[in-house]
């Protein structure tokens, strides 16, 4: 089946999510939305292997239950891509809002730019189910948020360093959130703790290194020699001190 267009200008996202489930009830493999300006819940609990490719802005929601389509952004995207997705891939060719990956449990996102506050909140994963998370600019507060598993990992533009917010991993207790080059221990949430990651920890940064390179015409290079800090759990537990205990 040839690929399916679909001209969303000033369409509704009721009835362009609605043409697109029936595209994918169709057969259709691949599908190409034009001047996309805000519609939500693009792709939301869709299974199968269909590619969709977004030309503007998606609203809120992108690939919300998903489970294994590809959505690749040619622009900026709005709040929660991701948001409990089971798998699949999610490719933003731009910046991200607010709560990226928030309670993701499966897949992968990589966004090309920075995103908003509290990235990859609730993150958790399940045995061989494990969301990855990789952003190419900077990341606002809260920063893996509770998160209970996963990977986050934060490399900065090529000759930039990214920025980090207070709050990296407040409560986290899952899951652990690399960052390239230096970090403050000031920006620390409660419940997480630094160290830096060893030369053998690198088998695991490479290979999302490579891929984000590859999707966006990068060299791996400067990334691939640059130190990453690791930030992890100091407990599993984080706010155990907070609850009263009956003696």
């Amino acid at each position: 089946m040839d690929a399916v267009r679909i001209d969303a200008r000033s369409m509704h996202y009721t009835p362009l999510n609605q043409a697109i489930r029936s595209a994918v009830a169709a057969g259709a493999r691949e599908i190409i939305l034009d001047h996309v300006m805000g519609q939500r819940f693009i792709a939301d609990g869709l299974k199968g292997e269909v590619t969709i490719t977004i030309n503007g802005v998606p609203g809120g929601d992108l690939g919300m239950f998903m489970s294994g389509p590809t959505c690749i952004v040619h622009g900026n995207c709005e709040h929660a891509p991701g948001n409990t997705m089971d798998a699949g891939k999610i490719i933003i060719h731009g910046n991200a809002g607010d709560a990226v990956a928030h309670s993701m449990r499966g897949g992968e996102i990589f966004v090309r730019d920075d995103i908003g506050y509290r990235g990859g909140i609730h993150m958790k994963q399940y045995r061989d189910k494990r969301p990855v998370l990789v952003v190419g600019g900077s990341a606002r507060a809260f920063l893996g948020e509770y998160m209970a598993g996963g990977l986050i990992l934060v490399l900065g533009k090529e000759s930039d360093r990214p920025e980090i917010d207070r709050g990296i991993g407040s409560g986290i207790h899952g899951g652990h959130i690399l960052i390239r080059g230096g970090l403050d221990e000031g920006v620390l949430g409660v419940g997480a703790k630094l160290s830096l990651v060893a030369d053998q920890g690198m088998e695991e940064i490479a290979p999302l290194v490579r891929e984000y390179c590859a999707y966006f015409g990068l060299d791996p290079g400067p990334f691939l020699e640059d130190r990453y800090l690791k930030v992890a759990p100091a407990s599993s537990r984080p706010f155990a001190s907070k609850y009263t205990w009956e003696v």
